[in-house]
Order: structure tokens, then C-alpha cells, then sequence
């Protein structure tokens, strides 16, 4: 199988190589930086024509777009949510009324999205949420219930929530996907919720009547737009993702050097592991890609960078001793501690086999989808 790209790929990593050079240089607030995204067309490579502001790309493309984004250093994306996630899913599933209001905003960087999924006692098992959304008078919806793990909530002006329309429903049943207003004073609460590592990239989502104008895919489609959804979830970010692994395996490495501690034959055995394990999830990543019968090819790549993050981190530790350990902040004594590149890993990576979908999650949907063993009992709702 031929994994190369052709004098055309190659012209336009050149382009996008030259524009992130020129406009990804120095730090930028992040929604202007989305703005510039947008402006420069950078943002819906994969969405292909449909006049929403976006530039048309074919999927090796894409990987180049991807892969040189990464290289760059350019600011972290705040917008990848609507990008990747929703913008994927009106193109399958919403009407041309959806598709012609939030496409537009989203490819130029004007609307951010969250991910309204997860709640308190609906984590990996996605079909127990509780969330309810009650048709008012007028045709709209008031959602009414709590999310948690929900990224850049704080930032978003919108966010797509799996919700309960069908009272007493149970399981996948009843369930629709509504597209929720952020700025609603009073019906919706945003808390952060800070981590082991100092920072807070998730939060608690309290919606309290909380309006909602647009059902995606009809009213108790929710289950089977939500599983489309997933399925964007991985995909060419994926090849992106792997750019900074390896970066990050490059530092770790470099630690090795400089402690002495790859002299030691049995951590030289896991950084050779590291490596080749990387250069396995991209051939993998490349192999599946743009596939769309390999029901268990998602669930496979989570199961391959979850655990092999989770390992790189542990192995950061390990190659710098006592000097791992996480010190006070002598500036600022409410914070017990600085975190440094490699610590920041080793913490962040122990929720890589949680998040996204569960170890135990993505291996049942391998045995059940793809392997045809009987099913896994489910508890009552």
C-alpha cells in the first residue's frame, strides 16, 4: 500500500507551510486566531463545496494541512469542536436551514462549539443521560439538567446536547440532539473544574430551562446522530495528534540523555518501544483512513494513543528520577506546586484511557460490532 503524497500534496503543504509561517508566529488571543483561520480558509478542509467560506482539500491533503499545523507550534485551536465534531454532523444529518446558519460561522472562526454529552452518571455509557428537553408552546425546547468533562464550555457561544425528549424513555430510545445557546444568563451555569495539574480545560454545564431552537435529524434521532458524531471524532486529527506524540517522545528522549539514564538497558527498551509504537499508530491511522466500513477501526486507534500516552508519561518520570518530583510555588502559596512539560504529561496522560471513550468502552464496542460476541449485559435505567 502506497502511503506517499503526490507533487500536488506536496505544493500545498508548501502553501500552508508559507501561511503558518507568516500568520502562526507569536501568541494570539484564540478567538482571533480562529478569525484568522477563517479568513485565510484553513478551517472545513474536509467539507467540501458548499459555499461556506471554506477551501476544498482532498484527504491526503488534509493529513499535510494537519501534520504542518502541528509542526508549526501555531496556537492551540479553541474551534476545533464546531470544525471536526459539529460541522461533520449537519452535513450528514441537518437540514439546509442548519447546514446555511451555523456552517458559515464556523468556518470563519466566529462561533465556538462544546460538547454537551457526558454527565454526572452518563460517562462511557452515553444512552443513560438524563438531561431532559421539554417541548415548550412555541415549538422550541427547555433543556433542563447537568454535563461534566464538557471542553471550552467557558469559551463557547453554542453547544450540542444529547437530551431526553421522550419522557420515560429509556436507554438510546427518546433521545434527540439539540443545538443550545451558551448565552443564556440564568438557565445556564458554567464551573470549571480544576485538575491534578493546576489547569481547568473541563467543566460542569448546569442548563435550567435552558432555550433551544434547533433539533438535528428530527426529534428521537438523537442516539444515531450522537454515534455519527463519534465516528468524525477520530480521523485526520489523529495524524496531527501524533505530531506532537512525537515531539513529546523526542524530549523525553532527550531527558534520557542528559540523566544517563538511558544507559539503562531496560528504559533503552521502552523509548525503542515508544518509538516504534508511534510509527505503528501512523500506519494504522493511514490504513484506516477515510474508511467508513471498519466499524472498529475509532475504537482500535483510542485504544492504541491512550495507553501509549499514558506509558510516555510514566516513562518522563522515570528517566528523571527525584528531579520528577513537583516542587511549591514560591509566588503564588495557595498553588502547592509548579508543573513543568514532562509532569503536565504524566498527570494529564492518566485520564487518556478515560475520556473520549473508556478502555473498558472501546473494547466492548470491538467485541460486540466487530468480533460478534454476544452483547454485554446492560443494567436498568
Amino acid at each position: 500500500m502506497d502511503f506517499g503524497f503526490t507533487a500536488g500534496d506536496e505544493e500545498f503543504r508548501a502553501d500552508a507551510r508559507a501561511w503558518l509561517c507568516e500568520h502562526g508566529g507569536g501568541a494570539q488571543e484564540r478567538r482571533a486566531w480562529e478569525r484568522a483561520l477563517g479568513k485565510g480558509g484553513w478551517i472545513g478542509l474536509g467539507w467540501g463545496e458548499g459555499g461556506f467560506g471554506n477551501r476544498v482539500a482532498t484527504l491526503t491533503q488534509q493529513v499535510v494541512w494537519a501534520e504542518e499545523y502541528a509542526r508549526s507550534g501555531a496556537p492551540a485551536r479553541s474551534g476545533h469542536i464546531g470544525e471536526k465534531l459539529l460541522a461533520p454532523t449537519l452535513l450528514a444529518h441537518g437540514s439546509e436551514e442548519q447546514k446555511a446558519r451555523f456552517l458559515p460561522p464556523v468556518a470563519l472562526g466566529e462561533e465556538l462549539w462544546c460538547q454537551g454529552y457526558s454527565e454526572p452518571g452518563a460517562g462511557s455509557d452515553l444512552a443513560g443521560v438524563r438531561t431532559k428537553a421539554e417541548r415548550a408552546s412555541d415549538g422550541t425546547y427547555r433543556v433542563t439538567g447537568q454535563k461534566i468533562w464538557t471542553s471550552l464550555a467557558h469559551e463557547a457561544d453554542w453547544c450540542f446536547v444529547l437530551a431526553r425528549t421522550e419522557p420515560d424513555s429509556r436507554r438510546h430510545r427518546g433521545l434527540s440532539f439539540l443545538l443550545v445557546p451558551m448565552d443564556q444568563p440564568g438557565r445556564i451555569e458554567v464551573r470549571p473544574i480544576r485538575q491534578m495539574t493546576g489547569t481547568s480545560e473541563f467543566n460542569e454545564v448546569f442548563f435550567d430551562g435552558a432555550r433551544a431552537e434547533h433539533v438535528v435529524g428530527g426529534e428521537g434521532a438523537g442516539w444515531q446522530v450522537a454515534m455519527s458524531l463519534l465516528g468524525f471524532e477520530r480521523g485526520v486529527s489523529t495524524l496531527a495528534q501524533q505530531i506532537g506524540f512525537a515531539g513529546e517522545l523526542a524530549r523525553v528522549v532527550g531527558a534520557a540523555v542528559r540523566s544517563g539514564a538511558v544507559e539503562d538497558p531496560v528504559v533503552r527498551d521502552r523509548l525503542v518501544r515508544q518509538w516504534a509504537e508511534l510509527r505503528v499508530m501512523r500506519w494504522n491511522a493511514l490504513r484506516t483512513l477515510g474508511s467508513s466500513g471498519d466499524a472498529g477501526a475509532p475504537s482500535v486507534a483510542k485504544l492504541l494513543w491512550g495507553g501509549w500516552h499514558q506509558r510516555l508519561g510514566e516513562l518522563a518520570m522515570q528517566v528523571r528520577g527525584a528531579s520528577a518530583s513537583a516542587g511549591p510555588r514560591e509566588w503564588e502559596p495557595s498553588t502547592p506546586y509548579e508543573l513543568d512539560d514532562a509532569q503536565h504529561l504524566f498527570l494529564f496522560s492518566r485520564a487518556d484511557t478515560i475520556y473520549g471513550g473508556s478502555d473498558q468502552v472501546q473494547r466492548t464496542i470491538i467485541a460486540e460490532r466487530v468480533l460478534g460476541l454476544p452483547r454485554e449485559p446492560k443494567g436498568v435505567v
